[in-house]
Parts: C-alpha cells; structure tokens; sequence
C-alpha cells in the first residue's frame, strides 16, 4: 500500500481563448515543480473551440506531471466536446468523467455537475417538464459521480468538479445565481464516501476558496480568480 502523500495542483476556470495572451506554459511549469498532480476543474476553454485546445496542448505537452480533468460549461458552448476532448487527451490530460484513475495510491474521480442549488431550497423535481428535465441533469451528475467512485478501490481519493458541491463555496456571488453554481447532491453523494479527502470545482468567479460538506470533507474553490493560500492563481492540496 502506498501511503506517501500527494500535492495536488488544482485550478479552474482559465479559459483559454483563442487569442489568449497568459503565459499558461510558465504557469503549469511552475506548477510541475510544486505538485505531483495537476487536476483541471473546467472551462478549459472559452468557447469550446478547437483551436482553444489546441493552445492550451501546446501549453501542457510538457509538463512533465500526470494532468486530470473535467470539462465546464463554457466547454460546451460551440458543440465541438468530442474534438476538444481528443485534442487534449492527445496531449496527456485524463479526462475522469467516467473514467476515474488511480495515481500513486490515490483515487481521482469527478464529474462536471450540474445547478440546482442547496440545502432545503434545491430545485425539487415537480411542475413543467422543463423544470423535471433540469433536476435530471442534476441527479444524473450526482449518479455519475457515485459510479465513478464506487469503482475506486483506493482508500485516499480526491473528487474534481466544475459545479460546486456546497453553498459556503459560492458565497460571494449574487445570491440569485447561487441556484445556478451547483447542486446540494453532488455533497449528499461524496458524504456516502469515507475515502474521499478533498474536493476541489471551479465555476463561482468571484465566490470562497474552502468549506465543508456536512459529514466535514474539505471543499476548495480553485477557480483562478479566487484567492489561494499560495498566492498564485492555483491551490496546493495534499491528500
């Protein structure tokens, strides 16, 4: 059993456009001497264009460290998921939804997820078909995620997001969109999972870096606009 701990670098939201001028190749560098995993938690992209893969490829092919991924919903926003996904995957990242990996003892699974909101005011699944439709989507994230983790036989995992898991995350943001950053059941789904160490999503721009989930898992906001304990736009998380 292989119990040495992991750093993991987790960031999300950065949007890689297609004239983008961030020198992301530095950035994950950087990254690949601070962390044994870099774990991507949506809107890769900007647009979910080709072409935004293909820069942001260009930027990971050498880093040097394994890359995990989920996709956000900017990824997508032009139709084009299949090609974007093969373009990268083509460059080394794994992609985890409905693929969970082990890597050095530890589990990653993870999801996009999906709105909905939290606590006693989650959209209840009632009224139009509209509405049955969109707490579908929700429950089916949720559903997909426990899948994923059920097939990991690790006892230390790790579970990457984009939607948040937990209010206490998005709390920042205009409480009208709070139903529209995440879902409550994504939580009651990682809160059957004693293995599971830490969550990190990205999605809330302008939300809080950590919280809990109610049985007490820590919950981290890595989208790159929040401020992280590193002082850089990506957080440092050991399981």
């Amino acid at each position: 059993m292989d119990e040495r701990r992991l750093t993991v670098a987790a960031i999300g939201d950065i949007h890689v456009g297609e004239t983008t001028q961030y020198p992301y190749r530095e950035l994950f560098q950087e990254i690949a001497g601070k962390a044994d995993v870099l774990a991507l938690c949506g809107d890769l992209t900007n647009h979910g264009k080709p072409r935004e893969a293909e820069i942001l490829a260009d930027a990971l092919r050498s880093i040097g460290i394994p890359v995990v991924a989920v996709f956000g919903n900017h990824d997508y926003e032009c139709g084009h998921l299949e090609e974007v996904q093969h373009i990268l995957t083509q460059a080394g990242v794994r992609f985890l939804d409905g693929a969970p990996q082990e890597i050095g003892g530890v589990g990653f699974a993870g999801v996009k997820g999906f709105g909905g909101g939290f606590g006693n005011r989650m959209l209840d699944s009632f009224g139009e078909p509209a509405i049955k439709q969109f707490v579908h989507e929700a429950v089916n994230e949720a559903m997909r995620l426990e899948s994923a983790l059920r097939q990991l036989e690790t006892e230390r995992v790790f579970v990457v997001l984009h939607y948040a898991p937990i209010a206490a995350t998005v709390e920042g943001e205009p409480t009208e969109i709070f139903p529209f950053l995440g879902s409550s059941r994504l939580a009651e789904t990682i809160d059957r999972f004693d293995t599971v160490r830490a969550v990190a999503h990205g999605h809330a721009h302008h939300g809080t870096y950590s919280g809990k989930t109610l049985r007490g898992t820590p919950v981290y906001n890595v989208a790159q606009t929040i401020p992280k304990e590193t002082g850089r736009p990506y957080a440092l998380i050991e399981v």
